[in-house]
C-alpha cells in the first residue's frame, strides 16, 4: 500500500474513526485502525465490537494512490502522529517485516502493523427498508432524550434510548426511574412492521458529535442486534441492548389537578439562582409553591442560608401547590425546550411533575418529586 495524501484531510477522518477504539480494549486489534486502499479511495475503519465507524476517503481529495492493499495500525499513534504533522504531503507507505513509514518534508516514522485478516469483519450492510430522518432533527431528538438516561450499569437498559416506531411514528423514551424524557416525530414513510429498540445512550451521543451542520439526512437501518447509521462519507454500527424496556405509557397522566404556564427563561434562572443553596447530598432539592398568580422557589441550607425567588405564572384553576424536586432535574428538562413558555402539571405533591411546551405537544418531562419529610 502507497499512497500520498494531504495532513488536513487524513486527520479529519481519523478524527472520525478515533471515536471507534476504547482504551478499555484488552483485545490489542480493536485498538487498531484499518486503512483499505482501493482505485476508488480510501476507506478507514474502527471497532471495539460495541461500536464501529467506517468513513471514506474519495480519489479525488488524495494526492496520488500508488499502490492499492490495506494495513491494520495502532490507532493511538496513528492518530497522534499525523495531528502533530503540520498541514503538508503525507506519505504512507508499507514496506517489509509489516510496517509502515510515514513522511513528509521533514519527518519519517515507522509504525509495526497488525495483521489485517484479524480486523473484525465489521458487517455494515443495508436494511431494505432504512428510515430518513434530516440530522439536525436527529441530533435534537437525542439531545432532548439523553440527558434522562441512567449511568448505572446495574440496569442496561436504562443507560440507553428506547426508540419505538408504529407506522410513521418514532418515539423515544429516556429514563433512570427517577425523571424521563419523551419525544414523538413524524417519519416521512410508514413501515409495516413496528420497531422497538434499546440504544446504547453513549453511541449516540458519540453519533452526534460526528454531525456536521450540513442540512442533511441520516439513514437508519435497523437489525435484530444492530443500527447502522449512514451519512456524509460515515458508516457507525451501534450494537443494541439486549432486554425489554419498560412501559412507560401509564405514567404521563392525561388529568390534573391544577397547571400553570410560565416564561420559560424567568422559571429557568430562578431555579438556577435557588440551586446556589441545595447540596448533591440532599439531592439538589428546592422547593415550589404557589400563591395566586405567583411561584415562590426556596431553597435553604441550614449551616449556610436560604434564598426565596419568585417568578409570575398563569394557573388554570385556584388551587395551590407546595412540591419539593431536583433543582439539576428540573433545570435539564427545562433546558430541552425550545419554547417561550413551559407549562407545568401537577397531581399533589407526591405525583409526578409534567413539563411540556403548551403550544406543541412533541416532548414530554417528567420528574419525580421529593418528599421532604
Amino acid at each position: 500500500m502507497k499512497l500520498l495524501i494531504k495532513q488536513n484531510i487524513l486527520l479529519k477522518h481519523l478524527n472520525y474513526v478515533i471515536k471507534g477504539i476504547s482504551s478499555k480494549n484488552l483485545i490489542p486489534i480493536l485498538n487498531c485502525i484499518k486503512f483499505e486502499l482501493t482505485s476508488d479511495g480510501l476507506y478507514l475503519m474502527s471497532t471495539d465490537n460495541e461500536i464501529a465507524i467506517k468513513t471514506f476517503i474519495d480519489k479525488k481529495d488524495i494526492e496520488n494512490i500508488e499502490i492499492t492493499g490495506d494495513i491494520v495500525v495502532s490507532g493511538k499513534y496513528i492518530y497522534e502522529i499525523v495531528r502533530k504533522l503540520p498541514n503538508d504531503l503525507i506519505s504512507i507507505e508499507e514496506v517489509m517485516d509489516s510496517k509502515i513509514y510515514i513522511t513528509t518534508t521533514n519527518s519519517s516514522f515507522t509504525l509495526n502493523c497488525n495483521n489485517a485478516s484479524e480486523f473484525p469483519d465489521l458487517e455494515l450492510e443495508d436494511n431494505k427498508t432504512p428510515i430518513t430522518i434530516a440530522k439536525k432533527l436527529f441530533k435534537t431528538i437525542i439531545n432532548q432524550t439523553s440527558f434522562a438516561t441512567s449511568t448505572q450499569e446495574s440496569r442496561p437498559v436504562l443507560t440507553g434510548i428506547n426508540f419505538k416506531i408504529e407506522g410513521n411514528i418514532l418515539e423515544c423514551t429516556a429514563t433512570d426511574s427517577y425523571r424521563l424524557a419523551k419525544k414523538k416525530i413524524e417519519l416521512s414513510t410508514s413501515l409495516t412492521e413496528n420497531i422497538n429498540i434499546i440504544v446504547p445512550t453513549k453511541n449516540l451521543n458519540e453519533l452526534i458529535r460526528l454531525f456536521d451542520e450540513e442540512e442533511e439526512d441520516v439513514e437508519l437501518h435497523i437489525f435484530n442486534n444492530k443500527i447502522i447509521f449512514k451519512f456524509d462519507t460515515i458508516i457507525l454500527m451501534s450494537r443494541l441492548i439486549n432486554g425489554q424496556y419498560p412501559d412507560t405509557s401509564k405514567l404521563i397522566p392525561t388529568e390534573f389537578s391544577m397547571d400553570f404556564k410560565v416564561n420559560l427563561s424567568n422559571l429557568y434562572n430562578s431555579i438556577d439562582r435557588a440551586s446556589l443553596l441545595t447540596n448533591e447530598a440532599d439531592k439538589n432539592t428546592i422547593k415550589l409553591s404557589t400563591k395566586s398568580d405567583v411561584a415562590i422557589i426556596s431553597s435553604n441550607i441550614p449551616e449556610i442560608g436560604n434564598v426565596e425567588d419568585r417568578v409570575e405564572i398563569i394557573k388554570n384553576k385556584e388551587e395551590e401547590i407546595s412540591i419539593a424536586f431536583s433543582s439539576k432535574y428540573m433545570m435539564e428538562a427545562l433546558k430541552s425546550f425550545d419554547a417561550e413558555d413551559v407549562q407545568l402539571l401537577f397531581n399533589g405533591e407526591i405525583k409526578p411533575i409534567i413539563i411540556k411546551n403548551p403550544e406543541v405537544e412533541d416532548l414530554i418531562q417528567l420528574i419525580l418529586p421529593i418528599r421532604t419529610y
